[in-house]
């Protein structure tokens, strides 16, 4: 991406973090939006994510102490989860990022995250779903609103079961392809 390409999705990532949810709460289990950020009943705002198609790897802090989200950061997390099919960077929701944190705090590992799909672009969408894919028609990766991950070492139906005990957003279970969907939707499981 070059520094032109770079300032203009600056701008697109301050306008998308400013117009949609800037942070989100964690209440009674439940996470809750659009609330500013509460960092201290958050776990730390760290990741590390692996793109298991590209084995590009990011240790990531995203979020400071005090709930302030690094736009930088955000932008690289961004990069990472691109759609491959196009290259085509879509804005990740920081929900996900969240979720993906309460998920991988509750199993108390600190293992990298491993995503097979991020943002997809809606031609590369709706080919999957031409395909008979795990692609729905209007799916949440088309809004940067949905992560398909794996944890090396923990079985998906305990990463499952972490999501369905933080009771946040859509949780999708694919035990034949080894991984599950999360996604900032409202809280559903199939």
């Amino acid at each position: 991406m070059d520094s032109a390409d770079r300032a203009k999705w600056t701008w697109t990532r301050r306008s998308f973090l400013q117009a949609s949810v800037v942070g989100t709460l964690l209440l009674s289990g439940r996470l809750v939006a659009p609330q500013p950020v509460q960092a201290r009943e958050l776990p730390e705002g760290r990741l590390t994510l692996v793109n298991v198609r590209t084995d590009e790897r990011l240790d990531v802090t995203y979020r400071d102490e005090a709930g302030r989200y690094d736009l930088e950061a955000l932008d690289d997390v961004n990069y990472l989860m691109r759609c491959l099919y196009s290259n085509e960077v879509g804005a990740i929701d920081v929900r996900v990022l969240e979720y993906v944190n309460l998920v991988q705090k509750k199993l108390g590992t600190k293992k990298d995250i491993h995503f097979i799909s991020g943002f997809r672009s809606p031609e590369y969408n709706a080919i999957l779903v031409r395909k008979g894919g795990h692609a729905a028609r209007n799916s949440l990766h088309m809004q940067g609103q949905a992560i398909d991950l794996l944890i090396p070492g923990v079985h998906p139906k305990k990463l499952r079961q972490a999501a369905m005990e933080v009771r946040f957003g859509g949780i999708g279970f694919y035990q034949r392809s080894r991984f599950i969907h999360l996604d900032s939707g409202p809280f559903r499981f199939w």
